[in-house]
């Protein structure tokens, strides 16, 4: 998924490669066959204490979904200096350009206009955007404010929107820095016409956008869900959705794929994304390009320089569920390298 031939040419020059069948997981048997050699793991691989003990030349450990999964001991890797990486800055650009276009949609009713033309009970003019409104000027409330949101903010500068932010994880000062203006959640939700929601699940904050949260939101506003489910009251999201009171934009949900019955999916007031903001091939192959630069450089004994270093005091905190092929017994997508030669 994110190397490219050329790519994976590469890291066969650079390392004894242990992988799986085309996109098949690595059986759990090879992986512990590996261990003892093993300098560096890609992807979501199970790794308790234990099993980290029976990998004495591990160096680095690379996430390469954007997702801290709570499948391996943070604490025993940190201690043993092994390097935690992650590739979730990669996405925030792709993210922050599908969050404006999703907003745009909502905001001027393009993908309503559409589909009322096709129906033949299109209105022209003035008539056909009585609920229409300008992202220029608007007020903007972003909710979560590390590499999507900041990647929103750039995006959103030549709007001369009043922008609103709300992370509890930063000073005041330095979302001052960024031109925005630090604002509770309940303050914000009250405020802005149009609310990003770009926040990560941790163990302290699911489910923090409740219905009494959403009910505070004024009726014209747009929503837009961008980061992870569990960050909200699902259930509630799409009740105000169904109303007709919020106009809502989500490319997450609880459960993915969405099974095909699911209500969700009749809901005349939602645009809905199948978690496709962040997946496109620039974006995995920079990944890929990335994972190499960082992986060369660890092999060498030198520290990474493209890739997100995990820090202690966060990593443990993150919660994302698995992606939709993953289970802590099916490790998709994993990849260990040793060093080539004896």
């Amino acid at each position: 998924m994110i190397f490219t031939d050329a790519q994976w040419a590469r890291l066969e020059a650079m390392a004894e490669l242990v992988a799986g069948e085309g996109d098949a997981p690595v059986p759990a048997e090879q992986v512990e066959a590996a261990l003892p050699r093993v300098s560096a793991i890609l992807g979501q691989t199970d790794l308790p204490a234990e099993r980290l003990a029976r990998a004495p030349r591990l160096r680095a450990l690379i996430n390469v979904e954007g997702n801290f999964f709570a499948n391996v001991d943070y604490e025993a890797c940190f201690a043993r200096g092994v390097e935690i990486l992650g590739v979730g800055p990669i996405f925030a650009v792709p993210v922050a350009e599908m969050a404006l276009g999703l907003a745009l949609d909502l905001a001027r009713g393009i993908t309503a206009g559409d589909r009322a033309m096709r129906e033949g009970r299109e209105a022209y003019g003035l008539a056909g955007n009585r609920e229409a409104f300008l992202l220029s000027r608007a007020t903007i409330g972003i909710v979560g404010f590390g590499g999507l949101g900041r990647a929103l903010r750039r995006l959103l500068a030549g709007f001369s929107a009043d922008s609103l932010v709300h992370d509890p994880w930063l000073p005041d000062a330095a979302i001052r820095d960024e031109g925005c203006r630090p604002m509770a959640l309940d303050e914000l939700l009250g405020q802005a016409r149009v609310i990003f929601l770009c926040a990560g699940v941790t163990a302290e904050n699911e489910g923090f956008v409740g219905a009494r949260e959403l009910g505070l939101i004024r009726d014209d506003a747009v929503l837009l869900l961008l980061s992870r489910a569990a960050i909200v009251d699902f259930g509630a999201l799409m009740e105000e959705a169904r109303s007709g009171r919020l106009r809502v934009a989500t490319d997450v949900f609880p459960m993915e794929p969405v099974p095909p019955g699911d209500p969700v999916r009749g809901i005349e007031g939602l645009l809905l994304s199948s978690h496709r903001a962040g997946g496109i091939p620039e974006a995995f192959h920079d990944l890929g390009e990335r994972v190499i630069d960082d992986l060369g450089l660890l092999l060498r004994g030198l520290p990474p320089a493209r890739l997100q270093p995990a820090r202690r005091q966060t990593v443990a905190l993150l919660r994302s569920k698995p992606g939709r092929s993953y289970t802590r017994d099916d490790e998709i997508n994993q990849r260990t390298s040793a060093p080539a030669g004896p």
